[in-house]
């Protein structure tokens, strides 16, 4: 386990995140009560940009050990991501209670409460609308409702879907239960996106929207996942900005991003809300705490080891080799023209495990 958890980390270093997410699962099967592990999962789940599933990562390490505040910063970062700011800061204010003066944490609290103010805000900008609608129509003449139909109230939608998107691409998510592929049907069209979702039993869910903007059929793609369909939409005209998901009049002026090759994997989201957070910087800081890692004991051990294999000639490792695995474990030598004609045989224990180390 402890080797797989290494091989992760290093993939994390070398940017393979994908490697690292699938090395983590690996670990995780083997030691599922380790809590380092899905929380460095999390942290590679969030530069593959699923933060629904480093969220849930975050939350699984914290519930393991309430005191790895690196759990409570990831929860953070990847709620913000998709836009859950109260629970964002929640996460993040917990986790300050560890690490009190901590820059990440506190830079990101800070984050959270300018736009939860700019939320706030906002809301309370359309009541006051309202109010004034209201106070208005006192004075306005009755309008005689007796030939009016009643007043529909559109029901709920059955599933709550929501987006976000990068430059080529648009994401968007269906959460769903425990779906059944056979029960799916969905089409792609020109600007339309076509869902229909037949649960035997049940009444039936249909999500028609025109877009808002053309996509690419032949290169759009869905996936069933337990808790959700994930749909992903090619962009027609890669870089433009999809205000929102749906086509209307008011948001059908065009956004273009400038699409660079540093910035063509980082998602863009449908907001007007500037940027705060350094995230290369924030990286670059991580990837130096994994090098910087110490270790010991054991590891520290195995690693001044594997050190010496690594810069050795093809002699010196033959003689490693031949003797630990001869002598069980417990001699270890490099010098090939002694330890190359004979047999080599253990360090016998003397009240204790002994370890005899040649060179």
């Amino acid at each position: 386990m402890a080797d797989l958890e290494k091989k992760a980390k290093e993939a994390f270093i070398d940017d393979h995140f994908e490697l690292a997410v699938d090395l983590y699962t690996q670990a995780i099967a083997l030691d599922p009560t380790n809590p380092d592990l899905f929380a460095d999962r999390a942290q590679a789940n969030i530069k593959l940009n699923k933060f629904t599933e480093a969220v849930a990562d975050a939350s699984k390490a914290i519930e393991l050990d309430a005191s790895l505040a690196k759990a409570y910063l990831r929860k953070g970062i990847a709620c913000m991501k998709v836009g859950k700011y109260q629970n964002a800061k929640a996460a993040l204010e917990a986790g300050t209670s560890l690490v009190p003066g901590e820059s990440r944490f506190t830079n990101l609290i800070k984050e959270c409460d300018e736009l939860i103010a700019e939320e706030t805000g906002e809301s309370k900008n359309h009541a006051a609308d309202a109010q004034v609608n209201t106070v208005s129509r006192k004075d306005a003449v009755p309008e005689d409702t007796s030939t009016q139909a009643p007043l529909v109230i559109p029901s709920k939608p059955k599933y709550r879907h929501e987006f976000y998107q990068k430059p080529e691409e648009v994401v968007v998510s269906i959460f769903a239960k425990g779906i059944q592929a056979s029960w799916v049907t969905v089409g792609f069209g020109e600007q339309t996106l076509s869902v229909s979702v037949e649960v035997p039993g049940e009444d039936g869910y249909h999500f028609q929207p025109r877009l808002f903007g053309k996509i690419k059929p032949d290169e759009c793609k869905y996936n069933i996942l337990s808790t959700k369909v994930e749909f992903r939409l090619a962009k027609a005209e890669p870089g433009l900005h999809w205000a929102s998901l749906e086509y209307n009049k008011q948001t059908a002026v065009v956004q273009r991003i400038a699409v660079s090759s540093e910035i063509a994997q980082k998602p863009t989201y449908p907001s007007s809300k500037p940027k705060r957070v350094d995230w290369d910087k924030m990286e670059a800081q991580v990837k130096k705490e994994e090098k910087e890692e110490k270790l010991d004991g054991d590891a520290a051990l195995n690693s001044f080891f594997r050190g010496i294999y690594q810069d050795a000639d093809e002699d010196t490792r033959r003689a490693m080799k031949k003797s630990f695995v001869e002598s069980n474990g417990t001699v270890l030598s490099t010098n090939w023209k002694e330890v190359g004609t004979k047999k080599v045989e253990g360090s016998p224990p003397d009240g204790m495990e002994m370890r005899k180390w040649e060179y």
